[in-house]
């Protein structure tokens, strides 16, 4: 594309946004980055134009028009209701907020690249998974609720856009769970915890992309003449197992249920955040195919997903929290030993 862009950037107002809009703004084929969001930025936004905008509001179509955006990244679906005041919130900022910016997009003729952040959860995670998930695989069990229904409805209403528009490069990233030592979400604060519940019978396979790897990546699509899916995530695989043993972390095994139950405690104590799509994930886990990725769109990322994951070790505090330690322990010695979860004695593998 020529000298001179304007690209805007929605959700600035959290750290990965903010950080991937500063980024994008120091690149010369830049002319301006407008980031747009309900809040303002917490930090350094370097020369990001700020704009306040709902994007669930019409309001969007206007800061496009105004601004003669040729690039949008939409970086603002969002995966804890905490951080939004609430399930029915969130759901409204995610796909609400997605159909209203595609809809300014589709009415916006300076739109000619539209990038939209997604993530591997759209596969979901169950006892039926491939090994590894290519991008033209549909997840073995639709989701129902959450943040991995709001992705599917999400990436329903970019094929819809793409289909109405041709014109425009649509990208569509899916990233795997993003970990770093700036990385709040619901995975690093369940790695933060001093003692980590796991499910009892599976040792979940897991994927990560390093934060640095997420703007790396971003900033690629922006700049190559690309378009489709593409699943992204540092090479290799680590098992949940190894993944705590790394961290010197206690685990406590537990029937699911009790993970479940254990996660309500932790979430109201605002410890942790647990969905059942989170405890789905840590139970089997979740592997990609990231051929694509290298092949087609070119990007091959800086960390595997042991080197990412070490990277967010070595940000971590040395274990304490004698709080969550003494409500873990009692759980841990009060429950019986799970014979009505004996079926889950077979490892998850996807």
């Amino acid at each position: 594309m020529g000298i001179g862009r304007v690209v805007l950037v929605t959700g600035v107002s959290r750290d990965l946004g903010r950080r991937f809009a500063r980024a994008v703004a120091e690149d010369p084929s830049v002319r301006r980055v407008i980031g747009v969001d309900v809040t303002p930025p917490r930090g350094d936004a370097g020369s990001v134009s700020f704009v306040r905008a709902d994007i669930r509001s019409p309001v969007i179509a206007k800061v496009i028009a105004k601004e003669n955006v040729d690039t949008v990244v939409h970086m603002s679906v969002i995966s804890t209701p905490g951080t939004s005041g609430g399930r029915n919130t969130m759901k409204e900022l995610n796909v609400i907020g997605t159909m209203q910016l595609l809809a300014a997009c589709q009415k916006a003729p300076s739109v000619q690249h539209l990038v939209v952040k997604s993530t591997t959860t759209v596969y979901g995670a169950s006892s039926r998974d491939p090994a590894m998930f290519t991008e033209g695989m549909e997840p073995r069990r639709g989701a129902r609720f959450g943040y991995a229904k709001d992705v599917a409805e999400i990436e329903g209403y970019v094929r819809g856009f793409a289909r109405r528009r041709p014109d425009v490069r649509t990208t569509v990233l899916r990233c795997a769970n993003v970990i770093g030592p700036h990385v709040v979400s619901p995975l690093t604060s369940y790695f933060r915890l001093p003692v980590i519940p796991t499910v009892a019978g599976f040792d979940a396979r897991l994927q990560f992309l390093h934060e640095d790897d997420l703007h790396d990546v971003l900033t690629h699509a922006v700049n190559v003449d690309v378009a489709g899916v593409f699943n992204v995530a540092g090479e290799g695989v680590l098992t949940l197992k190894q993944a705590v043993r790394r961290l010197q972390r206690p685990a406590v095994p537990m029937p699911g249920a009790a993970v479940g139950r254990v996660g309500s405690l932790l979430r109201s104590a605002r410890l942790a955040e647990f969905s059942p799509e989170q405890i789905g994930f840590l139970t089997y886990g979740r592997g990609v195919d990231t051929t694509r990725m290298r092949e087609v769109l070119g990007f091959r990322p800086q960390f595997t997903t042991a080197e990412a994951f070490a990277d967010f070790g070595r940000s971590m505090a040395p274990t304490g929290g004698g709080r969550t330690v003494r409500l873990l322990g009692r759980w841990a010695h009060s429950l019986p030993t799970p014979t009505e979860h004996r079926h889950l004695g077979e490892v998850g593998r996807g």
